[in-house]
């Protein structure tokens, strides 16, 4: 007596991701261009600040790492020179010659495989929607790099 009809529209997921942009697949569904959604000064103060983050903690970073690979180098070549370790460079050389030419071989294609182009073709779309953004990113990021 009350039998009830219904009816269910099928969603293909895959289908569904492969046409949204990246960053919508991880930040929001509405997370379109920050130009529809902030004024050109917020625009400017966050690309900024978070530019001027990103450039502080790199040149720390960077100097940390920078300290420690030399670091390492020095006291592998004292150990070198006191005789604690043998450096065997016939197998280094021939490592190198192996590297060249993995080298010689991946490079020789020059075509980008498609998923690296569609992702920079994504990042483009992106920089382009939000220039007031990414301008105010690079100079903090130069900012925090000097500072």
């Amino acid at each position: 007596a009350g039998a009830k009809d219904d009816t269910f529209s099928v969603l293909d997921l895959a289908e569904y991701t492969k046409n949204r942009p990246w960053w919508r697949k991880i930040f929001a569904p509405n997370s379109g261009s920050s130009a529809e959604k902030y004024n050109v000064a917020t625009q400017l103060v966050i690309g900024g600040v978070t530019g001027w983050c990103t450039g502080f903690i790199f040149q720390k970073v960077g100097k940390l790492a920078a300290t420690a690979v030399g670091g390492g180098f020095f006291i592998l070549q004292i150990a070198n020179h006191t005789g604690y370790i043998k450096v065997d460079w016939n197998l280094v050389q021939r490592d190198m010659d192996k590297a060249k030419q993995q080298l010689k071989f991946h490079t020789s294609g020059n075509k980008m495989p498609s998923e690296v182009k569609s992702r920079v073709d994504e990042v483009i779309i992106f920089l382009k929607k939000n220039v007031i953004l990414t301008g105010g990113f690079a100079g903090g990021f130069l900012l925090g790099m000097a500072s």
